[in-house]
């Protein structure tokens, strides 16, 4: 299970600067809901003096990501356009006293976002490090230029370290290869620029992929998850006092016990034809309904896409600044009842 930080749940069970601006003149808007992470950063500039006086956001995606869009809106708040100019990454992690290996690239998104709103600041166009070179992983659109930007900015050094910044190699590990010469590349060139030693440069070859995705797959169980049962269950009703409820995070299931080879192996659970899958999705979705109603809010199922589930929030869940763990809750709570891999999507 991942450690977090006292400030980092702080910021995400109580994320300062949430919602829209009003009167923003510079946005910035990086990622996609389709990749499973985006950041809409909003900044009021002082056209006289360039001081950012007012920051918000709006966010899609896990919580240390709403912790670290939170944390940059704090950050840049009465600093000038070109003190925000010289922020990293790195400063937005050490703001929250830390972040998660796994979860660098929620820093990064905020970086990006603060570039992309300077830009439209001053009236140009922002060319992202996705638009720059070859694309290198297919399963989350990492291009050569954002590995390129992570790898040096970072001092990355090892192809783990890369996945952790990028998400590039969180899938289906193809792309190692690439990410390899990239590496390398890169690398070989900072310690031309004296800004690695020669000993910690990556050598291809190095890592062996293969130890590197079954190293990845215990952390992938034991990822911590929304219980949104226990979420809902101690959210008050409309208008009820409650003190906040302190944040836990689900246990790790049990592991299962070792099969005996002589032992009869459980048939495997029948394939759910289309309609069966789509009257199991309505079934959990309306299973979580009442607590959201209990808030003003709704959820309802529009449509079935293979492993994509659409639905709309409506009520008090539209423009929540909790949207993301509501879809985070009902994306788990789909895969448990289903167990599939399941992607949602408010549309």
């Amino acid at each position: 299970m991942w450690d977090y930080t006292d400030k980092v749940k702080d910021y995400f069970f109580n994320p300062k600067n949430a919602g829209v601006l009003a009167g923003a003149n510079a946005v910035g808007e990086v990622g996609a809901i389709s990749c499973g992470d985006a950041l809409k950063l909003m900044l009021k500039v002082n056209p006289a003096t360039e001081v950012i006086e007012e920051a918000r956001f709006q966010t899609f995606g896990c919580g240390s990501a709403i912790a670290s869009s939170s944390a940059l809106t704090e950050i840049v708040t009465g600093k000038t356009i070109g003190e925000a100019l010289a922020l990293t990454n790195q400063d937005i992690a050490d703001f929250l006293g830390g972040l998660p290996p796994e979860k660098m690239h929620c820093s990064v998104m905020g970086y990006e976002a603060l570039q992309a709103a300077v830009a439209n600041y001053r009236g140009e166009e922002w060319h992202d490090d996705h638009e720059e070179g070859a694309l290198v992983c297919k399963c989350f659109g990492v291009d050569e230029g954002v590995i390129e930007r992570a790898i040096r900015v970072n001092k990355l050094t090892t192809p783990e370290q890369v996945t952790f910044y990028t998400k590039a190699g969180g899938g289906c590990l193809t792309c190692f290869e690439g990410i390899e010469q990239v590496l390398a590349r890169v690398n070989d060139s900072m310690v031309e620029d004296g800004l690695i030693t020669a000993e910690a440069a990556y050598r291809i070859g190095s890592v062996d992929p293969r130890a590197m995705k079954a190293k990845a797959q215990p952390k992938q169980l034991r990822q911590p998850k929304v219980d949104i049962d226990r979420v809902m269950a101690a959210r008050p009703l409309a208008g009820a006092a409650a003190a906040p409820a302190p944040a836990r995070m689900a246990a790790p299931a049990p592991r299962s016990p070792a099969v005996s080879p002589l032992a009869p192996s459980r048939p495997a659970a029948p394939k759910l034809t289309t309609l069966q899958k789509i009257k199991a999705i309505e079934a959990a979705i309306e299973g979580l309904r009442p607590y959201l109603k209990a808030d003003g809010g709704d959820c309802e199922l529009v449509d079935v896409d293979g492993d994509t589930v659409q639905v709309k929030l409506s009520g008090a869940c539209v423009g929540c600044q909790m949207a993301s763990v509501t879809i985070s809750g009902v994306r788990e709570k789909l895969i448990e009842k289903l167990g599939i891999p399941l992607k949602v999507v408010p549309v």
